[in-house]
């Protein structure tokens, strides 16, 4: 599924960059064409489904608690 994003790019000294303006994620880079290019990357990498390197291991644990 495509969904539209809206990105403002700055300049700071010699960086272009760029901000999502519908999510909290920004880029930078080079040049705009670069710093947008960065912003695509990151915003691709932020809406990536999570996926665990190693399966999560789920343990129960009893311990005494004193009722004071």
């Amino acid at each position: 599924m495509k969904q539209r994003f809206t990105a403002v790019v700055s300049q700071e000294d010699e960086w272009y960059v760029a901000q999502c303006l519908e999510v909290d994620v920004a880029s930078q880079g080079e040049s705009e064409v670069t710093a947008l290019g960065n912003l695509r990357e990151a915003l691709e990498l932020h809406f990536e489904e999570p996926r665990a390197t190693i399966v999560p291991s789920v343990q129960v644990l009893e311990i005494e608690v004193s009722g004071d």
